[in-house]
C-alpha cells in the first residue's frame, strides 16, 4: 500500500505564491507519472500539471508560465510551486502517483491523496 500526504495549502491574496508538497510512503519499487489535480466548488476535477519519471512536465493552459511542478526522488515527493496565484486557482488540490510495487511485475496502480485546500482571496 501507498500513501499520499499533501501539504502546503493555505490562503493567500492574489498574486501571492504556494508551494505545494506531495509525499509518498510505504512498499513499492517506483513511482512513474505523478500529477497534481484540482477541484473547485461545484466543478469537475481537472488536471493542473504533471510529471514524468524522467522530469518530462505537461500543464494546463491556465497555469502555464505561473506554476511549475517538480520531483525528488530521492524524497518520493513531489511539488507544486504556484506565483502570481489568481481567485480563480481556489480549490482543493490532489495529488496523485502511478506506482509499480514490483520490479519483475509491470503493473501500475494509482493512488491519490487525501488534498489540500487552496483559497486565494483579499
Amino acid at each position: 500500500q501507498v500513501q499520499l500526504v499533501e501539504s502546503g495549502g493555505g490562503l493567500v491574496q492574489p498574486g501571492g505564491s504556494l508551494r505545494l508538497s506531495c509525499a509518498a510512503s510505504g512498499s513499492f519499487f517506483s513511482i512513474h507519472t505523478m500529477n497534481w489535480y484540482r477541484q473547485a466548488p461545484g466543478k469537475e476535477r481537472e488536471l493542473v500539471a504533471g510529471i514524468s519519471s524522467d522530469s518530462t512536465t505537461n500543464y494546463a493552459d491556465s497555469v502555464k508560465g505561473r506554476f511549475t511542478v517538480s520531483r525528488d526522488n530521492a524524497k518520493n515527493t513531489l511539488y507544486l510551486q504556484m506565483n502570481s496565484l489568481k481567485p480563480e486557482d481556489t480549490a482543493v488540490y490532489y495529488c496523485n502517483a502511478n506506482v509499480q510495487h514490483q520490479k519483475n511485475w509491470a503493473v501500475v496502480y494509482l493512488y491519490w491523496g487525501q488534498g489540500t485546500q487552496v483559497t486565494v482571496s483579499l
